[in-house]
């Protein structure tokens, strides 16, 4: 936690914070967010990292919701491709175009169950035909057409389509391609709309690995990473806790059963062939037994999900060996002539979906659409309670809109702004067009003392919070590279570190960077990495070794990832470069 932060919730007093939201996933922190510009005074807390949650394990897809126009939820996908349209303009940094190719292996299956369905049926179609398909992508273009950015979609026969999908297998009959979004780093994306939110309102705090120790009356107590204390008491309590939410209200004294959520596990292969054959697209393909499945490029691998199995322990969960298998045989079958197995596999993750209690036999047929029940005040909580279920990555900022409406109404507050068309982070003052980001590439490149190129990577990743990065006082140059990932510089961890309310070396490496995600930490790099917080972070030579320890327990645990070598102890940050 920055000094700034600690002196604030030092001087924390009673009745300076209105809402406290309890959960810093994606919904909570788009919240946080929106509140904090209209001027409310917010505290959101969480018990881990910001996003380390079911945020940290999407598809990274920001999507439309097309399978949603099946169970006739157009009101979701309205909303869905409104907003998915509204963060290609909001998050550029990070959030780019995916033209999508849907194989299609018949003209006609599927439109009878697909109309049983549409009118309740809770079984969803096993195959989907032309005709159904081309319907469906026509709805899809209408829906999107608000503040529309990318084109409309195109249906291609056979031979067409095995031209620009060359390893798709020949039982196709057709494929229709469209356009969703997808996103380079969504656990970056949660910590950039809470660092918006502080900026925006100075009086607003957050807390990471901060938990609830004590509930009294209207007083909140909770226990900081450090071992300190801070109490709340505020007004309303938003509940964003994700799959942790009957947890959390139970902790309130409102017990509740609200949360029925499913497992969606993703694997990451290194296959330079498919992701060439890709041509940067995704394949969004039917697997054998019906369920949905996808693959596409994402930084240079093959990222390829996702399950859906019902489950409801978010504490431990991992991409299981059946769901390798899984994934492995449906890709085997859609692109018979490449090769898929274990060895190209670099990395896994897996998460639970925070979906609506529900009796759905098929998990597919459970609602991604949100809503927001509030508790109100009783048996001494002066508080009313407002959880937030459900919804999906793409709808955040309706979402947090939606909800922020309805406490500022019981604020008595008024909106001072909306958040519609308000740039996130490294999205502020983006270029708008290949003119102005060539402008600003050069502008950088040539104030900065770095190459065109290495100005255009680091817009890239972190938009134009990269020229900050490269200003900042530092005691590394940009010229010093992490061995393992040679186009990450020191000082971008070293700004990480100072600027990013890092607790924890994981923080850095799985959600601040794509380090892990990429397959590009190496033991040696971890060490540096290490060497590094703790210089910023006044590590001790134990500290570094416990984080080092946990990282290395974390990626072999949940994402099947493995550093050669072994721990020797603590880590030696690179030396600062004069001048």
């Amino acid at each position: 936690m920055t000094p700034d932060l600690q002196h604030r919730f030092s001087d924390l007093g009673e009745g300076d914070i209105d809402v406290l939201i309890i959960g810093a996933g994606i919904n909570g922190a788009g919240l946080f967010r929106d509140l904090s510009i209209q001027g409310v005074n917010c505290v959101i807390v969480d018990k881990a990292d910001f996003g380390s949650g079911t945020s940290a394990a999407p598809s990274r897809l920001i999507h439309g919701g097309l399978k949603y126009l099946e169970t006739g939820e157009f009101g979701l996908v309205a909303q869905s491709t409104l907003e998915r349209n509204l963060l290609l303009k909001n998050a550029p940094h990070c959030v780019e175009p995916l033209p999508t190719f849907i194989p299609v292996f018949s003209w006609t299956r599927g439109i009878w169950a697909a109309i049983r369905t549409l009118f309740g049926s809770k079984t969803a179609p096993r195959s989907r035909g032309a005709v159904l398909i081309k319907i469906g992508l026509r709805l899809y273009d209408f829906f999107g057409s608000r503040d529309q950015v990318m084109p409309k979609h195109r249906f291609i026969l056979k031979k067409q389509a095995r031209r620009e999908m060359p390893h798709v297998t020949p039982d196709i009959v057709a494929g229709g391609i469209y356009y969703d979004a997808k996103i380079s780093g969504p656990e970056r994306l949660v910590y950039e709309l809470v660092r918006d939110g502080l900026d925006a309102n100075p009086k607003s705090l957050a807390a990471n690995f901060t938990t609830l120790a004590a509930v009294s009356g209207e007083r909140l107590t909770f226990r900081k990473a450090d071992g300190g204390e801070f109490f709340v008491k505020p007004k309303l309590v938003v509940n964003a806790a994700g799959p942790w939410i009957d947890h959390v209200n139970a902790a309130l004294g409102a017990p509740s059963k609200m949360i029925g959520g499913t497992k969606g596990s993703h694997i990451l292969l290194d296959h330079p062939e498919l992701v060439r054959s890709l041509n940067g697209h995704m394949i969004y393909f039917e697997a054998d037994d019906g369920r949905i499945c996808l693959v596409y490029s994402y930084l240079g691998l093959a990222l390829v999900g996702s399950t859906d199995i019902p489950a409801d322990d978010p504490d431990n969960v991992r991409c299981e060996e059946p769901e390798t298998d899984y994934f492995l045989e449906s890709v085997s079958s859609l692109l018979p002539t490449l090769r898929f197995d274990r060895d190209q596999i670099v990395y896994s993750y897996s998460g639970i979906r925070p979906l609506p209690a529900s009796d759905a036999t098929a998990p597919g047929l459970i609602s991604r659409d949100h809503s927001a029940p509030v508790n109100e005040p009783a048996n001494g909580r002066p508080f009313p309670i407002v959880s937030l279920i459900g919804g999906k990555w793409t709808t955040f900022r309706g979402f947090a809109e939606e909800v922020a409406d309805t406490v500022l109404a019981r604020l008595q507050r008024n909106r001072k702004q909306s958040t519609r068309y308000l740039a996130i982070g490294g999205g502020k003052t983006f270029p708008a067009d290949a003119g102005q980001r060539d402008a600003w590439i050069r502008d950088v490149a040539a104030h900065r003392s770095v190459t065109i190129e290495r100005a255009d990577k680091l817009l890239g990743r972190y938009g134009t919070t990269a020229s900050a990065l490269l200003t900042s006082p530092s005691g590394y140059s940009d010229e010093q590279r992490l061995t393992g990932a040679p186009d990450c510089s020191c000082r971008e961890i070293d700004w990480i570190v100072r600027n990013e309310l890092v607790v924890h070396l994981s923080d850095i490496v799985l959600r601040r960077t794509t380090l892990a995600i990429e397959g590009r930490l190496t033991l040696e790099g971890l060490h540096e990495i290490a060497g590094i917080a703790a210089s910023g972070l006044g590590w001790s030579a134990e500290r570094v070794a416990a984080e080092i320890e946990d990282v290395v327990s974390q990626l072999s645990r949940l994402h099947g990832q493995f550093l050669n070598g072994k721990l020797t102890g603590a880590a030696k940050a690179p030396g600062p470069v004069s001048g």
